[in-house]
Formats: structure tokens, sequence, C-alpha cells
């Protein structure tokens, strides 16, 4: 009884031939014919009962070996230029011929295993949008038009636009709202004047750094004239405004704007 023996599975000779290649670790360029020969005839042997149609091509192959081998023997042929002509060629240029296309294969292959883990979305574009077809040409529509003209009408656009801008409401600034505590400038206001007895109305003035200040300095000063706990003299149209303090005002805490205005 026969010992089993288990092959591997060639897609072809030339397949069997870079495999023995790969396994004995030799130069595909500089192959030992008489090695790889008698490795090829082994696995030929081992091969019996494959189909006939296969058997075939690796019994060609053997044959091609086999006269390889034996022209290996004999002297060196000279070729045409002069240069000695080596018999394993015509195998070498099939080898590194079929290496490419294994080698493409098993890159598509991955591809393939790849893409079978992408998902691709049908196109829902609707319906009426891939039936839209636009109603004007652009070459007819365009036709005619030059630079200077396109100038022209950008000038045009341009002038229109700026006449709708109104000249008054377009330096309007954005108003916003400050807190101001009221009873605080009220007590700074008077307590400057009866410390000092003789102010400048602008220098009170200088003291609020904004707008809304000034104005409730201008209030408090208002409101403790009509008090009557300060007097304010101005000789000359336009001259500076002197605040003083009252003698006979009397000196306890002036009232507060919520009392006043509530």
């Amino acid at each position: 009884m026969g010992i089993p023996v288990k092959l591997e599975a060639f897609e072809g000779p030339l397949d069997l031939l870079l495999h023995l290649i790969d396994k004995n670790k030799v130069n595909i360029y500089d192959i030992p014919i008489v090695e790889i020969t008698a490795q090829y005839m082994e696995y030929i042997h081992e091969m019996q009962r494959q189909d006939l149609n296969v058997m075939s091509e690796f019994l060609l192959m053997a044959a091609t070996l086999l006269a390889i081998k034996s022209k290996m023997l004999l002297p060196k042929e000279i070729n045409e230029e002069g240069e000695e002509e080596d018999p394993r060629q015509e195998l070498v240029e099939q080898l590194l011929e079929y290496k490419l296309y294994k080698y493409m294969s098993y890159e598509l292959r991955d591809m393939q295993a790849d893409a079978a883990y992408v998902m691709y979305k049908e196109p829902t574009i609707p319906a009426e949008v891939r039936a839209y077809r636009p109603e004007i040409d652009p070459a007819e529509l365009l036709e005619g038009v030059t630079l200077s003209k396109l100038h022209s009408l950008f000038k045009a656009i341009m002038k229109r636009q700026n006449d709708r801008i109104d000249p008054i409401r377009s330096t309007f600034g954005t108003l916003e709202k400050e807190e101001v505590d009221m009873d605080e400038k009220w007590i700074y206001v008077e307590s400057c004047i009866k410390r000092k007895r003789h102010v400048s109305f602008r220098e009170l003035l200088g003291a609020g750094h904004t707008k809304m200040q000034m104005v409730i300095t201008f209030l408090v000063i208002l409101e403790l004239m009509k008090m009557g706990k300060i007097s304010i003299v101005q000789e000359h149209t336009f001259d500076d405004i002197l605040i003083d303090w009252r003698e006979d005002a009397d000196d306890t805490p002036g009232r507060t704007f919520e009392s006043d205005f509530t």
C-alpha cells in the first residue's frame, strides 16, 4: 500500500516552478536547472491521479526543463552579437511575466475583499430635479457681452446701491445702556462743592467720563440750585459757570433722586 502524499494546489506549471524557486531561495535570473528539474519531476510523479488535461501542461513544462537541462550540458551557443546565449532566458521571461500577473491578481483579490465591506447609497435625487433643464442657454445669454459692458453694469449697480444708503442714518452708532448710581453721583457732586466752596462748572462736568455721567452731574447741579444750597454765576455769555456753596445752606445730607422723582 502506497504512502498518501498531500500535494499543494498549483495554478499551472509556472506556478509550480515559482514555488520551487522560492522554496530553494534561488535567484530567478540564475536558476539551478538540474536541481529544479529533479524536484519538478518528483511533483509530476506524485500527481499521477490528476486530470489528464491538467497533467499535459505539467508534462510539457517537464519536457521543456529537460530540454534546457540538456542544452546546459552542451557548449554554449554564440548569437549574432557575439554573446553567449542562455537556454534559460525564455523560461525566466515567462516566469517574470507570470509572477507579475500573479501579484496583480492578489491586489485585485484584496480590493474585492475590501469592497465587500463597503456599502453604497443609491442616488435619491428628486425626479423634478433630475428633469430640470435650464430655460436659457448661457452661451446665448452671454452673447455680445464684453468686459467694458460688464464694467459699466457693475458701476451702475454700485451707484444704485450707494443711492439707497441714508446719509444720516448710516452714521448712527449703537446705543449701549450704561448703569449709573444716581445717589452716589449726588453725594459726590454735593460733597465736592461743599468742600471746595467755589467750583467751576466745567470742572464738575469733566469728572464724568461719559455722556451719561455728565448728564447726571448736570441734573444734580440743577437740583442743588433748586434746593437753595448753591448759587451759580456767569459774568459773560459763553464764559465758564462758577458754582458757590451758600453759607446759609443746610449742611445736612441732601435728598436723593429716588426721593425727588418717585
